[in-house]
Parts: C-alpha cells; sequence; structure tokens
C-alpha cells in the first residue's frame, strides 16, 4: 500500500525542502497544501508523485477529510508562535501520525498538552523536528550519552543571511523579541531577556568567531524534562554580524508595543528579508549547530562538543523532518504520544539517518 503524505503550508520553502527530501528517500505520494484556491505544486517537484490541494486550517470539516486521506500529517505552516493544536488534535482524532517544524514555545507546550490523548490513540506524535530544534535535540542525547553524568547543555546556533527559507523565518525571529522567557538554569528557572547576553562562538568556516544570544526556543523546556541537567543554555546568532547588532538594539530599545504590534513586526521581516536578499550573495543561506554538554566522565570533569554544518538552513531542516517522517512510515520510530525529538528518536537511528542523507556531524572531547 502506497504511503500519503499531507505537508500543510508545502509550497513555502520549508515545506519544499521537507517534500524534496521524502521524495528522495521514500516512495511516498505528497500532497502539499496552499491557501490559494488555484495553487500549484512548487517547482522542482515530481508532479508524477506530489500534488496541489487548497486548504484553509480554519475550516475544520476540510482539515479533518485531508488527514483522514494520509498516513502521516507534517505540518510546517509557521510562524508557530500564532498556531494551536487544532491539525495534531486533528490527527489524534483520526488516528494518523503527526510531525512538525514548529520553533514556538508556546507552541510546544500546547502540543505536549495532547500527550496522554495521543498514547491512547496509538498516534506517534513528533514535534520540533527540524534543524534547531531537531538535529540540535539528537546531537544533545548524543553528547549526553558519552558523559556518566551530564550537569550543562550549550546549545549555539548561527544562521547565515535569509537561512534560504522565506520572509516567515524572518517573523520568527521578530516574534521571538516579545517578551522574556524563563530559562532552566542552576537548576531552577530564571527569567532572561530575549537577544541578551552576547557571547562570541568560535563556528567553523565561513562563520568563524560569531555571537549569539539568548533566544526562545522550545529546546529550553524539552531538554530539561528529559536530562536530569542543571542549566540549558539556548543562544543564537546570524551572519553578517550586522544583524546581530541590529536586531540587539531592536530588542533592547524599542518598546514592548511596537514588538507586539502585528504591522510593526510585519514592517521588520520585510525590511530585514529585503537587506538579507543583498546580504545572502556574500554570507550565503547556511547554518551551524555547536552542542556543548559539560559534566563528569569516569570522575572527572570533561566537556562532548558536537558541530553540524549545512550549506542551506530550509535544505537542513527538510532533512531533520524528512528523516523523522521516513522512520515513522518504516515503522522504525513508533512511540505513541506527543514527544521532542530527542525524547522519541534513538541515537543509533539518528546517526543512521544522517550519514544517509551526509549531513556529517563532527564530535570532541574537550
Amino acid at each position: 500500500m502506497t504511503n500519503r503524505i499531507l505537508i500543510i503550508g508545502g509550497r513555502g520553502r520549508i515545506g519544499t525542502s521537507v517534500a524534496q527530501d521524502l521524495l528522495t528517500h521514500t516512495d511516498a505520494e505528497i500532497t502539499v497544501t496552499g491557501r490559494e484556491p488555484k495553487g500549484s505544486i512548487p517547482p522542482g517537484l515530481s508532479p508524477d508523485r506530489v500534488q496541489y490541494q487548497s486548504l484553509d486550517l480554519a475550516d475544520s470539516a476540510a482539515l479533518r477529510t485531508a488527514v483522514s486521506s494520509s498516513n502521516l500529517v507534517i505540518h510546517t505552516a509557521g510562524p508557530f508562535h500564532y498556531r494551536d493544536a487544532s491539525v495534531l488534535k486533528t490527527c489524534i482524532e483520526a488516528g494518523v501520525n503527526y510531525t512538525d517544524v514548529s520553533d514556538s514555545r508556546s507552541f510546544t507546550g500546547r502540543a505536549l498538552a495532547y500527550r496522554e490523548l495521543a498514547k491512547k490513540a496509538g498516534v506517534t506524535a513528533i514535534v520540533n523536528t527540524g534543524i534547531f530544534p531537531g538535529i540540535s535535540n539528537s546531537m544533545v542525547r548524543r553528547d549526553v550519552e558519552q558523559l556518566d553524568t551530564a550537569e550543562q547543555i550549550h546549545l549555539s546556533y548561527v544562521v547565515g543571511g535569509s537561512g534560504g527559507a522565506g520572509v516567515t523565518v524572518m517573523r520568527t525571529t521578530f516574534l521571538g523579541l516579545q517578551t522574556p522567557f524563563d530559562v532552566w538554569i542552576d537548576g531552577k528557572w530564571q527569567q532572561v531577556k530575549p537577544y541578551s547576553d552576547r557571547e562570541t562562538i568560535e563556528f567553523p568556516q565561513p562563520y568563524g568567531k560569531t555571537g549569539v544570544y539568548w533566544f526562545d526556543m522550545p529546546e529550553a523546556i524539552t531538554l530539561s524534562e528529559t536530562f536530569p541537567v542543571k542549566t540549558v543554555i539556548t543562544k543564537f546568532g546570524t551572519f553578517p554580524d550586522l544583524y546581530n547588532h541590529l536586531t540587539w538594539f531592536v530588542a533592547k530599545y524599542w518598546p514592548a508595543s511596537w514588538l507586539r504590534n502585528k504591522g510593526v513586526i510585519e514592517f521588520l521581516s520585510y525590511v530585514s528579508y529585503g537587506m538579507t536578499g543583498v546580504s545572502n550573495n556574500f554570507s550565503g543561506v547556511g547554518v551551524a549547530v555547536r552542542s556543548q554538554v559539560t559534566g563528569l566522565k569516569n570522575g572527572k570533569p570533561a566537556q562532548v562538543c558536537s558541530i553540524a554544518l549545512h550549506d542551506n538552513t530550509a535544505a537542513a531542516t527538510g532533512i531533520g523532518t524528512g528523516s523523522i517522517a521516513q522512520l515513522i512510515l518504516e515503522g522504525k520510530l513508533t512511540k505513541p504520544g506527543v514527544w521532542s525529538v530527542e525524547q522519541a528518536l534513538s541515537t543509533e537511528l539518528f546517526e543512521r539517518s544522517m550519514q544517509s542523507r551526509h549531513l556529517k556531524i563532527d564530535r570532541e572531547y574537550l
């Protein structure tokens, strides 16, 4: 029986990247959705295995019909700050497995609240499955497993220009500046301001020494739930560094009311996207992810560091989500409930998936 995958928001850059990965690594038939009544499949996707379907997520009846016709639903229609968990809920009610590329703490919380309901329905639902969060979470799990005791997790991300994605990614960045958020530091929840506490991290070329800042990521809550560590740090930066300084200025000095205004968010997003249209030519659109876990090995202090590098952030997101989807379709990843990646995916399966997609992850002991 042919597997049928429904990619919600599949005409966007991220959705298209997920579809491309699945066309390469599975034999599934794919339906990509969009809001345009007369839309078409994105360029580069095979019309032999991909079709387009107009779908408004507010139309619950149409959503149920589309979900029920699928073996797996992949939600890529961000920004997830604006999304409820209705797609996941519909999948649970229909008994259809689910995954997404969500990167919002609030959305993740709403999704995880359905864990017991999904367990009872026998539905495997994996959230946050892109590059960060996603591949990053599995890098942490692999590093934690190298130590006898893990005490601190430090994740750092840098993206070149637009990351090869659309304006939605810019919206996500500025939405993340709206409010302070809680982080797990020294065994307790403490509040930090977004894009604060700059730290310079040595990334592989072309990034080199790049500034990263506190950024509200769902890993902050899932990693602290998964592993008994004292501290979880998640910091994000962009390349070239000029964008970091501009974003820091907005986060520090613009009134909170402005950043909660949808019109202001749209203005900032489109201006930034226009700027990256120029800077992409020399910055590239790649991504680097650095995981550093500190703890004890054989009774002595130890650190394990892993770094993943890809020349296209959108494509790397497709790898992360596509690999999870493939494993679910093949029955290799079956865990009823709603889970983050590190809670569901074994290191063995993670390493096999990355090797099959030629995504190299270097590791060193410090």
